[in-house]
């Protein structure tokens, strides 16, 4: 349900998120969200999934083609790939939370059946989806936050950051009024499309392996 007075294309989710209720009525809610344009094209909302007592909370970007076809989040290979590099790095996958920071998929296409190529939100989209994510934290508390890529380490930390310049280290700042620990690494998707898909693999492992000795 469309929360009462909720206007079409808000310009922010606020207005859609239930001010009571764990991540069930959250889920239930964001699959109504009008906060931003992007429902408009995208097949469905793509909310966060995993251990509602989750230690580590792993934030991406936005669902791709195959997580908007199926309504989960990392459904596609990325989502694979990051399940090994958890397991390699020493953190179970089953007792993560996964999400992004934007909860519909964002795309071009040149016309009707041809593929759909991903693209990634402005600052607006994110800001007005960051109720949601707010919502997520609140929720599950998470001891440590893996921020996948630039997009939502931009989403989480402002418009200046950069994964390049901080991947593999813990940082400590204030997200949605809470204060958090975070560690920035690559997007597992990036891993996909590099020349050299081994070496970055192991990159994104070493940087994992940095959240897992931040939980022990």
């Amino acid at each position: 349900m469309v929360a009462a007075g909720a206007p079409e294309d808000a310009c922010t989710a606020e207005p859609f998120v239930p001010g009571r209720g764990g991540l069930a009525a959250l889920r239930r809610a964001a699959a109504d969200c009008r906060g931003c344009p992007l429902h408009r094209d995208a097949t469905q909302t793509v909310f966060g999934a995993g251990n509602t007592d989750a230690r580590v909370m792993l934030v991406g970007e936005q669902p791709g083609d195959q997580e908007d076809r199926q309504g989960k989040p990392f459904a596609g290979p990325a989502g694979k790939l990051l399940d090994r590099a958890l397991a390699d790095a020493g953190i179970d996958p089953g007792e993560a939370y996964v999400t992004n920071a934007v909860k519909h998929f964002k795309f071009t296409q040149a016309e009707p059946r041809k593929r759909r190529i991903h693209k990634a939100p402005n600052l607006r989209e994110m800001t007005a989806c960051g109720p949601w994510l707010a919502a997520e934290l609140a929720v599950v508390e998470p001891e440590l936050i893996v921020v996948l890529g630039a997009t939502a380490g931009k989403a989480l930390l402002g418009s200046s950051f950069r994964v390049t310049q901080v991947r593999g280290t813990v940082l400590e700042e204030e997200i949605h009024g809470r204060p958090e620990r975070l560690v920035p690494t690559v997007h597992p998707s990036a891993v996909l499309r590099s020349d050299d898909r081994e070496a970055a693999y192991r990159g994104l492992v070493s940087d994992l392996e940095v959240a897992a000795r931040a939980l022990s």
